[in-house]
């Protein structure tokens, strides 16, 4: 429900998934509020021990009573040290519960987080504020929350014993009220700067390491090394600025309570003196007051945690209300038939721009489609989006005549294979990723390796499939790297596979390797959707997409394309069948298509320079 729905009375706005996994722990918070009630009761031990003492058996020097009250507050005193231990226990697994509730689908919204809003930091704040409220709730934070309630009943008991010990009690307890108020409103901004300084160091050492080798070869490390200092300064000084309000003010109380409860005990002597109260009334009553004040004491220590957890409270709610629960979809039929794009249009997460407007085309089962155009046209884009990584504002693109929303994320994904622009393994072996992670047989990760011509690379490896890669595949080679992440896209021939630049780190085998790969996946009758820079990655493709500034330019087979808007001596080869290797005249010069004269330009800008030709019918 909206807020504006929300403001003109229709029903309120659905309670948060934390909320909500928060609200199933009511019973174990409202176990912990009767063990704190109880605990709290028997925190009276030590006083009235004393005043009875005092006031019953040095007067009476009884020693029976005497040891009956010492028995009874042991008694006592091991079950309000059990009743801590249960409390404690429960608060733990209140926190394990809520692991266990949200752990998965934080880390779902983290991963979707990129896909749809354009981040700072390295992306894992998410799981550092779930970690921290998690921590929180499983300290001594929660602990004096619950004993706060039981401040009133303490200070009543003081007025009890004496009027004027009840009002030196309360007037400590409202100076240290207000001195938590102070901490809350003091240690605000300073732990929210906190948090943003901290993310920003946190990306800028990321990016650091990402790019050790650029900055040790350029000279760039000390630098960036001064940046990262400069965020740190910033971190430091706002740390070190709640830091001194949540110390300082921490110390303030807890010298103000021992202070006070030195004045409670002059109070209680001067009464004693003037025979208006007793000796144990006197010690009774400084215990008391201790006690009375020590949860707001505690609080005050603990709250910089408690502000900490409530801002990440704060930031993980609102991250799950923007990427709400994925619904569960109706399984459909795997698709066979046809890709389709109707008026699609794109603007990447976090930009207000449109980089893909109004594209439409549409490819049947058995064919190949090459995208090509100038940088910054909207080919990767266009390819993100086939693959339901990027959602469109306008527009659809359907599967068998069903939009991708209509699938479920794990199930489309059975039926796609997508090697991005740059290729990311995971840490893992080489069968892993291929397997995409999924309990595979090794004759399935075979036939993908070999789909890909990449199976006698891998059994070269030291340990072959079995070998690790170590994070994002760096202990490969760049070429093996692709060639491996194009045999995970092979992997259990799935019906739509888009290569977006897949030629990048290849050789002319590699190339070779390539094109075989594509025709093997028409040949069953799966479609291709190749995105390419170099002519030779689209050696094995039937229809052709020309791409720019957003726009389709051009749309239909491959060779018709290209003779409508490529000079005569740069055509391809006729004679040729569809869909084969065609070999382009003059030859392949390093990738580029050659041109009269000999010059050499990559194919997407030949035809731009061509002008924008009309887009054939069927588009």
């Amino acid at each position: 429900m909206s807020a504006q729905s929300n403001a003109y009375g229709a029903d309120p706005a659905p309670r948060s998934e934390f909320a909500a996994a928060l609200a199933a722990c009511t019973g174990a918070f409202a176990g912990v509020a009767v063990i704190s009630a109880v605990s709290s009761f028997l925190m009276l031990t030590g006083s009235f021990f004393m005043l009875e003492v005092y006031d019953r058996v040095l007067p009476s020097r009884s020693l029976p009573t005497l040891t009956a009250l010492a028995v009874l507050a042991t008694g006592l005193f091991f079950l309000q040290g059990a009743l801590d231990v249960i409390r404690g226990r429960v608060l733990v697994r209140i926190s394990a519960f809520l692991d266990e509730s949200l752990s998965g689908r934080i880390y779902d919204a983290v991963v979707r987080l990129p896909l749809t809003a354009r981040g700072s930091g390295d992306g894992l704040q998410p799981l550092r504020d779930f970690d921290l409220v998690r921590g929180f709730l499983s300290g001594a934070g929660p602990m004096a929350l619950f004993d706060l309630p039981w401040i009133p009943f303490y200070l009543f008991l003081c007025f009890v014993f004496h009027f004027w010990i009840g009002v030196a009690a309360t007037a400590g307890a409202v100076v240290l009220i207000v001195l938590t108020l102070l901490t809350e409103i003091l240690s605000r901004g300073p732990s929210r700067d906190a948090a943003s300084f901290g993310s920003a160091r946190q990306a800028l050492a990321q990016a650091g390491r990402r790019n050790a080798e650029v900055l040790r070869a350029m000279g760039m490390a000390g630098r960036t090394g001064n940046l990262w200092g400069e965020a740190n300064r910033k971190y430091l000084a706002a740390h070190g600025r709640a830091s001194d309000v949540g110390g300082g003010l921490g110390a303030v109380s807890r010298v103000f309570r021992m202070l006070l409860q030195s004045a409670i005990l002059a109070v209680g002597a001067y009464l004693t003196i003037n025979q208006q109260a007793s000796g144990g009334i006197m010690l009774a009553a400084s215990v008391m007051a201790g006690r009375a004040l020590a949860p707001v004491e505690t609080a005050v220590g603990n709250w910089k945690g408690f502000v900490a957890a409530r801002q990440a409270y704060q930031r993980l709610k609102m991250m799950l209300r923007l990427l709400p629960q994925e619904e569960n979809q109706m399984d459909l039929p795997a698709p066979e038939e046809s890709l389709a794009l109707q008026g699609l249009s794109l603007v990447p997460p976090g930009l207000d721009k449109l980089v893909v407007m109004d594209v439409s085309f549409s490819v049947k089962a058995g064919q190949g489609l090459g995208i090509i155009g100038p940088s910054g046209s909207g080919k990767s884009s266009l390819a993100r989006a086939l693959v339901g990584v990027w959602q469109p504002i306008r527009g659809r693109v359907r599967l068998d005549g069903a939009s991708l929303s209509q699938w479920a994320p794990e199930a489309l994904g059975q039926h796609i294979g997508y090697l991005p622009q740059d290729v990311e393994l995971l840490d893992g072996t080489v069968e892993q990723n291929i397997a995409r992670f999924t309990d595979a047989g090794s004759s399935e990760v075979i036939a993908a390796a070999k789909a890909a011509s990449v199976h006698s690379a891998i059994l070269a490896l030291p340990q072959g499939y079995r070998t690790r890669i170590g994070e994002s595949g760096a202990a490969l080679p760049a070429g093996l790297r692709q060639r491996i992440a194009l045999a995970r896209a092979l992997f259990r021939d799935p019906f739509l596979v888009v290569l977006d630049e897949p030629n990048s780190n290849l050789d002319s085998e590699g190339d070779q390797a390539l094109t075989q790969a594509i025709l093997s996946v028409r040949s069953r009758g799966g479609i291709v959707v190749v995105v390419a820079h170099r002519p030779s990655a689209l050696a094995g493709v039937d229809q052709l997409l020309i791409m720019n500034q957003g726009r389709a330019q051009a749309f239909g087979p491959k060779e018709q394309v290209l003779q409508r808007v490529l000079p005569s001596s740069a055509r391809p080869a006729a004679g040729l069948p569809p869909g084969r290797p065609q070999q382009v005249a003059g030859g392949n010069q390093g990738g580029r298509t050659p041109i009269a004269g000999g010059t050499g330009t990559p194919i997407g800008q030949i035809a731009i320079a061509r002008g924008r030709p009309k887009v054939p019918d069927g588009r």
